[in-house]
């Protein structure tokens, strides 16, 4: 039986530690679907969970990684036969179940979905979690009457991150103004490369303002900070605008008031990449491999292997990488 490696997390007097493993078939758990992964890629939470933070993971030993790309190896499924190119997300992968880091996975099959025309599994990969939740975002935004002919800038907090990055490119692409936040002014270039038309220093929308409101400022915005920078938005979005809100770096606490509801109409919308509905996620893809602009994604994309995976967990969380980093698996 042919065998394939892992990086698999095991814990100890409380401690989380990785190490690279060689397993076979038998070591997957149950499942429709086995899939040879061809590449996944690094996100937030799974620098959290490699760093054994936030009680993501309920069981060790453990395979994380959230999302990843591969080839169909056997179905049980009639969704899928052997040789369909797939991409998994969501579904609480690589937390409550073994994920992308390995040469191959076991799944259920509802958890997948047909990779897209004119995606390959490393470009699928390079967009990610991060970019099916920058596309939902801006979809949901669009739904609640956004458009390229709206006027003022759109901002998206996080720039520089895995969100945001894909964020400020697919809108730029589709014909907005962004304003881009960033707390470091060495990545403005990289910012302005992506389509930002202004750079905010994230430290002038860190805090909740001390008044309910501020001066209308911005057409929408998407936000992967939460905290202060959350009630921030809302108090400086124009009338009847929308945040869509995506993350929680700086913490699930909202120290916000209900006036931006009340009295200028503004919506929270809530965007949530791990349960969404397949029929949505198969249209976020495919609109992702339509719009993204792939040569320029190419461009914010490294590569890196299953053992660089532990140093790179700890610089996510420090936010100290730029752009994607895709894994393959077997390198």
């Amino acid at each position: 039986m042919t065998t394939f490696p892992a990086l698999v997390l095991t814990e100890e007097e409380g401690k989380v530690r990785p190490s690279i493993r060689h397993l076979t078939d038998a070591d997957l758990p149950a499942g429709d679907l086995t899939v040879r992964i061809e590449h996944s890629t690094l996100n937030y939470k799974d620098g959290m969970i490699l760093n054994g933070l936030g009680r993501l993971v309920k069981s060790y030993p453990h395979i994380p990684g959230v999302d990843f790309a591969g080839t169909v190896e056997a179905s049980d499924s009639p969704a899928f036969r052997p040789g369909d190119a797939v991409i998994v997300s969501g579904w609480r992968v690589g937390e409550l179940y073994w994920g992308g880091y390995a040469g191959k996975a076991r799944i259920r099959a509802e958890w997948a979905v047909p990779l897209p025309p004119g995606l390959t599994t490393r470009r699928a990969m390079a967009i990610g979690t991060a970019g099916l939740t920058a596309m939902l975002a801006v979809m949901a935004l669009e739904e609640h009457g956004l458009g390229p002919d709206t006027d003022g800038e759109v901002l998206v907090t996080g720039a520089a991150g895995g969100v945001g990055s894909i964020a400020v490119l697919l809108l730029a692409k589709l014909g907005y103004r962004v304003a881009a936040a960033t707390g470091r002014a060495s990545q403005h270039d990289y910012l302005r490369g992506l389509g930002a038309t202004t750079l905010i220093d994230r430290a002038e929308i860190a805090t909740a303002p001390e008044r309910p409101l501020l001066s209308e400022r911005w057409a929408g915005a998407i936000d992967s900070v939460g905290g202060g920078t959350l009630a921030h938005i809302l108090a400086s979005l124009r009338s009847r605008a929308a945040v869509a809100a995506c993350g929680n770096v700086a913490g699930v606490a909202f120290p916000g008031n209900v006036l931006p509801f009340l009295l200028r109409g503004i919506s929270l919308l809530g965007i949530d990449s791990v349960s969404c509905p397949t029929p949505r996620r198969i249209r976020a893809w495919t609109r992702l491999a339509e719009t993204l602009p792939l040569d320029r994604l190419d461009a914010l994309t490294t590569e890196a292997r299953l053992t660089d995976l532990p140093d790179l967990a700890a610089a996510i969380l420090k936010g100290e990488v730029r752009g994607r980093v895709v894994i393959d698996p077997h390198r």
